[in-house]
Parts: structure tokens; sequence; C-alpha cells
């Protein structure tokens, strides 16, 4: 039968098979493109995971799931609305504690952040509003190890909330 592999010929050596043959050189140059497409992807993969962009879920103090938001940058500057409401027996309710132009309007859609600026990988100089209390906070948001961090603050308390990206 036939021989694969490789044949020395001359002074190159030539990988054969199916009278298909490459040279060192090409060879080589394939594996680099190879390596480099992967590489690629790998970047892409990691600015997506670096990015606040998605879908987060949101948890109450005791671990239940509360909310799936949606967290979206604009201008360089981070916002996120209410897409969903897991422990409400109302699908949508209304925000009866908010103030002003809020007060009864429905939560679904609301805007929690109120356009965060990114400084030093901390999303800030903006507002985190709970519809729980109607209260707006001056807030921090950022990422660590694939979590969203959410903090609000009230003077020199804070209190903050990791969000896990939906799945």
């Amino acid at each position: 039968g036939r021989r694969e592999g490789l044949v020395l010929r001359g002074r190159r050596r030539v990988a054969r098979r199916h009278n298909f043959e490459i040279t060192k050189e090409e060879c080589l140059m394939r594996i680099l493109l190879i390596i480099a497409i992967s590489l690629l992807a790998l970047d892409v993969y990691a600015d997506s995971t670096d990015s606040p962009v998605g879908l987060w879920e949101t948890f109450d103090e005791d671990g239940q799931l509360q909310s799936t938001v949606e967290v979206r940058v604009e201008d360089d500057r981070l916002f996120a609305n209410f897409v969903r409401l897991h422990n409400s027996d109302d699908k949508n309710p209304m925000c009866d504690k908010c103030q002003g132009d809020l007060h009864g309007k429905p939560v679904i859609g609301m805007q929690i952040f109120d356009g965060l600026t990114l400084k030093k990988e901390v999303w800030q100089k903006g507002a985190v509003f709970d519809p729980k209390t109607g209260d707006s906070y001056k807030g921090k948001v950022w990422l660590n190890g694939g979590k969203l961090y959410v903090r609000g603050y009230v003077g020199f308390l804070y209190k903050t909330r990791v969000w896990r990206r939906a799945l």
C-alpha cells in the first residue's frame, strides 16, 4: 500500500497523505493561523464576560430569585431596566411606594440604573433605584468573578447585592 506520513524529498520534509503535500512552512503557517483564531475567539469570549451588558438575575437577602434585569450601555453610560419579576403574584405590579411620576407605574420596564459612568472599572456617579422602597440611592456597580455587584449608598451606609448572569 501507499505510505503515509513524513517523506524526505531533497532537503524539505513533506507531509504526504492522499496525494496532498504540505511543506513544513505551510504546515507551520496553518498551525499559527489556528492558534491566532483560537486566541481571537478567547478574547471575544473574555470581552463578553467582562461586560455588564446582558440579562442579570437579582436576589433578596435570603438568596431567593427576585427579578431579571436587562443591563445595557448607551453613550458610555450604564442603564438597567426590570424585564421580569419572579416572586410576585402580580406579573407586573404597580409601584405604590414610588414618588412623583413613577407612582402607580408598572415595575416592568422601570429603570434601575440611570446612567452610571465608568471610572477605574467601576460604574458610578449615578443613582440606583429600588422599587420596593420607592427610593433612589447613590450607586456603584462593578463586575468581579462573573458576578455583578450593585451597591446603594445613603450617606456613609451602604448595601451591596450580588447579581448573577441569567442563562
